[in-house]
């Protein structure tokens, strides 16, 4: 076991770690300018494929994406930067207990395939506010969920996934951590602002392809180092920091460490939390989320998007080899540094007192790999941050233009819903990078028991909401109103208690209220699942029944309800739609008759139109006859071939045995 001494833990980062790497920055370099000219050739690909210029477009990918780059952007948008620092961070601090969120997930985005996507392709929703405001009626839900949502987005994944590849950048090129975010965004806001869904989509495949090969690539360098799996077994027991307070448990790996299932009262995971606590924000994440749900939207069917689901939840599988088991190891390899448990060494190592665990991948990657290959792992960190960040950008665009901004101005063009949802994407960087100092002190320096906790929160309201709407027709707008409301105010109570009484270090006295103290948030998510459901159940059938129009085709039991034609209402003498035919067609005779006077500035207006298609924003040609869209019968359609239909639920059944296999061998 290789253990590093305690001298060399304060001049590493500077001198020396910066010594050996600068004879190997050209490698490193060129790897990374092929990785950006491979994402970059896709982006342009798919930004010529596809139109843009519509709201379909832009946001939907135009409802055209096979199962493939569907699975492999699920996959990618849930495994950020934040992923691999947090999940190899956790590993190196508490053992594999935080894969059981990981395999969780395989189980709710299954449950999102089969269960909760037949409904909302059937009401033809893009937003899941927007499904809230149609199940529901009237606007305060959908604009309530829309903007939590959008803090939901910032506190839990925007500058997480920031600060984690600052992070990685800080430990491999020793920049300043805003430096490293500054950068970042510039490289990630370019393609979301100008490609849409469908950019986003299509480079989310490729990069999945590249974080697959390079962690696969830096796990085998870390069995091979540490001495495979009985090294890993044997080592971590023993891989305790030189300095640390022998009065305290600072620095001592948990005994429990390679237990998924621990003690449901003094450990750091009780397993009844792990089974129910986790699983309600985990079904908000990963079968009401906008970022999900989204991607599985943009599908070109039913099959295909279950087919999508079945490939993230295979994929699901990996992290517990590619980052948390490559964590426990970087702890046996730099245990002074990795495991560092007095606050001077932790901030001279890493400059955070509270900690050093979030580095243990990063470290990994900077001491093992090799010249070339560490650039590899770059471009690797690189691709999990911008899929992970274009994807939240895009959605949150997506909820902003289309639930508050229609909101605001009921009358806004195509036009302008473009432009406001470029827009905002780059007002959501900036409040993001104000909330990073917050994140990295929190969680005793583990990002994704951070990132959890948070969720744990804010979700569960949310969840009953969606869970209630979707499977029992009698929830109604008054009972989900409150019950999201009430809950949140209890969620929000529990989690600014948790910023003012952070939990202790190893060598202070826990000194926090009992609330606080001995209900561990896995458990708080359950108290807090159970009161939101009874308001929204007690509510709801204390006031009216919903109408049919609120649950025909939104609900489980009428997903099959046949499509509801759009009667014509009288405008004079003539029905709306004759109006509206009349309307096109003097707006069409005023564009032929000032079409003449435009045909002097087209010579001057070729950079603006490079540019306008470079931002997906190019504007039909005069005169040109738009395609008439699909009835909302062929959109909204569940039919799926019987043939197919087979396969995919054969598949639905070995992944559920996978995942139920690998829960009951580590538990």
């Amino acid at each position: 076991m290789a253990v590093t001494e305690v001298p060399s833990v304060s001049p590493s980062p500077t001198s020396e770690g910066t010594t050996q790497r600068s004879t190997l920055v050209s490698t490193d370099i060129a790897v990374l300018v092929i990785y950006f000219v491979l994402v970059l050739a896709v982006g342009l690909w798919s930004m010529w494929k596809t139109k843009r210029s519509t709201v379909d477009g832009y946001f939907l990918a135009g409802k055209d994406m096979t199962w493939w780059p569907v699975g492999a952007s699920l996959f990618a948008s849930n495994v950020g930067s934040g992923h691999f620092i947090g999940l190899a961070g956790s590993g190196a601090a508490a053992g594999i207990g935080s894969v059981a969120y990981e395999w969780n997930g395989m189980l709710m985005v299954l449950l999102l395939g089969w269960l909760f996507l037949p409904i909302y392709i059937a009401s033809g929703v893009t937003t899941m506010p927007e499904y809230l405001r149609k199940r529901f009626g009237g606007k305060r839900i959908q604009l309530f969920i829309a903007v939590l949502y959008l803090f939901i987005y910032i506190f839990t994944k925007i500058s997480v996934d920031m600060y984690a590849g600052a992070v990685f950048i800080q430990e491999a090129l020793q920049w300043n951590i805003y430096l490293a975010v500054v950068l970042l965004l510039a490289i990630t806001a370019v393609y979301t602002i100008a490609g849409g869904l469908a950019a986003v989509i299509y480079t989310d495949a490729v990069q999945t392809l590249i974080m697959l090969i390079g962690a696969l690539i830096l796990m085998g360098f870390s069995f091979a180092e540490v001495g495979g799996w009985q090294g890993l077994m044997d080592g971590y027991a023993t891989a305790i920091p030189s300095i640390r307070d022998p009065n305290t448990t600072c620095g001592i790996p948990r005994e429990d460490a390679f237990n998924l299932f621990r003690d449901p009262v003094t450990s750091d995971l009780p397993w009844p939390g792990v089974l129910l606590g986790m699983s309600v924000p985990s079904m908000w994440y990963w079968c009401s989320d906008q970022v999900i749900v989204q991607r599985s939207l943009a599908s070109k069917n039913l099959l295909h998007a279950k087919g999508g689901s079945l490939l993230a939840a295979y994929l699901k599988v990996l992290p517990f080899f590619m980052m948390v088991l490559p964590g426990m190891i970087s702890r046996i390899l730099f245990p002074d540094e990795v495991a560092c448990a007095d606050p001077d060494v932790c901030k001279a190592v890493c400059g955070n007192s509270v900690g050093c665990s979030d580095i243990a991948y990063a470290k990994l990657v900077m001491e093992l790999l090799p010249a070339g290959l560490r650039g590899l792992m770059m471009a690797v960190m690189l691709a999990a941050l911008m899929s992970s960040l274009t994807s939240i950008f895009n959605s949150s665009s997506t909820i902003f233009t289309m639930d508050l901004w229609r909101h605001i101005r009921s009358r806004a063009t195509e036009w302008e819903l473009m432009i406001v949802g470029r827009v905002f994407v780059l007002v959501l960087v900036v409040v993001s990078i104000l909330w990073i100092p917050l994140v990295q002190a929190s969680q005793g320096g583990q990002l994704f028991i951070y990132i959890q906790s948070i969720s744990i929160y804010l979700q569960p309201p949310v969840s009953i909401v969606f869970l209630a709407g979707c499977f029992w027709k009698r929830t109604n707008e008054k009972g989900a109103f409150w019950g999201l409301l009430l809950g949140l105010i209890v969620g929000v109570v529990r989690m600014i208690l948790d910023f003012v009484y952070p939990v202790p270090l190893c060598y202070e006295e826990d000194t926090r209220p009992d609330i606080i103290k001995y209900v561990h948030y896995l458990y708080f998510s359950i108290i807090l699942s159970l009161i939101t459901l009874g308001i929204v159940v007690g509510v709801s059938l204390a006031t009216e029944e919903p109408s049919p129009q609120q649950i025909t085709r939104l609900t489980w039991y009428t997903r099959f309800d046949p499509v509801e034609k759009k009667e014509e209402t009288v405008v004079g003498e003539m029905t709306t739609v004759e109006h509206e035919e009349k309307r096109s067609g003097k707006a069409e005779q005023q564009r032929k008759n000032s079409s003449s006077s435009e045909l002097s500035t087209k010579s001057t207006s070729r950079l603006k139109s490079v540019l306008l298609w470079l931002c997906g924003m190019e504007k039909q040609k005069e005169g040109a006859k738009a395609s008439p869209p699909p009835t909302e019968a062929v959109v909204c359609s569940l039919e799926e071939d019987p043939c197919l239909k087979n396969v995919v639920n054969a598949n639905l059944i070995v992944c559920l045995s996978v995942a139920v296999f690998l829960i009951a061998y580590w538990a």
